[in-house]
């Protein structure tokens, strides 16, 4: 077949070219996508703000910071441990006769205090109780004072809670702080001041 006269020839449109509309995502879909990018979101943010594990103060050791060797009967170390406590102004809270307790106050500011509290206790090393152990532990406490105002208020028939021009302030002892005295040379003059005392007992000294 023979083309026909003057008719143009076909021309090919590419199909880039052409506006076609695109199909758009179902919201049901972009729903599930918007909920899975917020989850992962969420769990990365909980795995990155995990709390730090706090560190371990203690560690057990074979130092003899605490206890000491006493050439006497727990009973009689004990009591020369309570002189020691007393000549120093420490006021007994318990006294036995293999365990002491005693407290005593300082005031290192005006607004601030301190409370040590030191434990005695005397146990027999050897069967005869010729010898004993004694241990000790020293706690310090520390308080803050904290002020709070209040403001008065007088109750008034048909009228209510009417608040007056006056205002009190109460102080009372907060506590901030508490610490086991691990200084050796805490223990050493404690322990020295008892040997003291435990000596001139058992030499029939008066105190």
């Amino acid at each position: 077949m023979h083309a026909t006269a003057g008719r143009e020839p076909r021309r090919f449109i590419p199909l880039r070219t052409l506006n076609i509309p695109t199909l758009s995502r179902p919201p049901f879909q972009r729903l599930l996508a918007l909920a899975g990018t917020f989850l992962a979101i969420l769990v990365t943010g909980c795995t990155s703000t995990k709390p730090a594990r706090p560190t371990l103060q203690e560690k057990f050791g074979s130092e003899e910071t605490f206890s000491r060797l006493m050439p006497a009967p727990p009973a009689q170390s004990c009591e020369a441990a309570r002189r020691a406590l007393l000549s120093q102004g420490y006021i007994l809270v318990k006294s036995q006769p293999d365990l002491i307790d005693a407290k005593k106050s300082f005031q290192p500011a005006p607004e601030a205090q301190q409370e040590m509290m030191i434990r005695v206790v005397c146990l027999p090393e050897t069967p005869a109780d010729q010898l004993s152990l004694v241990f000790v532990t020293a706690i310090q406490d520390t308080y803050t004072l904290k002020k709070s105002n209040t403001s008065a208020s007088l109750g008034v028939g048909g009228v209510g809670s009417v608040s007056l021009p006056f205002a009190s302030s109460s102080e009372a002892l907060v506590k901030v702080g508490s610490e086991t005295i691990s200084s050796d040379a805490f223990y050493d003059s404690f322990f020295a001041l008892v040997r003291r005392f435990l000596t001139d007992e058992l030499a029939g000294k008066p105190d």
